[in-house]
């Protein structure tokens, strides 16, 4: 079933909710529909409720992030764009790697780690890139808020939605 992009009541981008939320959210006058979806449910009564693609919520809420984005695999990957730092490998199961192993110092933070696939993972092991041969083909950064949510909306696939209810340019 569908999701339906949340945002907050100044139009910037919040979450993706499942379709069941978001119709608990619209009974509850918590939101205002924007864009409704091509998708319906039909109850066994007859009754239609078209599910909502876009919302928006009636009152402000405060920022998921305050001032940077937080550190997780789930951001690190999306940072990478769910490709292996390694070898660009997509289509795999992607594990974190640490460029600078945490047995040789390394840290666990965004400057230090990548996606990576597990057969470069192995290859690599517990040393660093240039001590096996191996090279970055992605750049390792701390991604800004406005940037990750933007690359999180171009990987959920809203973002030509929101560009046409004039929320991007």
């Amino acid at each position: 079933m569908p999701q339906c992009v949340l945002l907050n009541a100044d139009y910037s981008f919040l979450n993706v909710v499942h379709w069941r939320r978001a119709i608990c959210l619209i009974t509850k006058e918590k939101v205002q529909v924007l864009k409704y979806s091509e998708k319906a449910i039909r109850s066994a009564e007859g009754v239609v409720i078209k599910i909502p693609a876009v919302m928006k919520l009636v009152s402000l809420v405060r920022h998921l992030y305050r001032a940077r984005v937080p550190f997780s695999k789930k951001n690190v990957l999306i940072r990478d764009g769910f490709r292996c730092a390694y070898c660009g490998a997509g289509n795999e199961k992607l594990t974190i790697d640490h460029i600078i192993p945490r047995s040789k110092g390394g840290k666990t933070n965004f400057e230090n780690c990548v996606s990576c696939c597990k057969d470069c993972n192995n290859k690599k092991g517990d040393r660093t890139p240039g001590e096996v041969n191996m090279y970055l083909k992605t750049k390792v950064y701390q991604p800004t808020i406005s940037e990750f949510l933007r690359m999180k909306i171009r990987k959920l696939g809203v973002y030509e939605v929101l560009k046409d209810l004039g929320i991007y340019e």
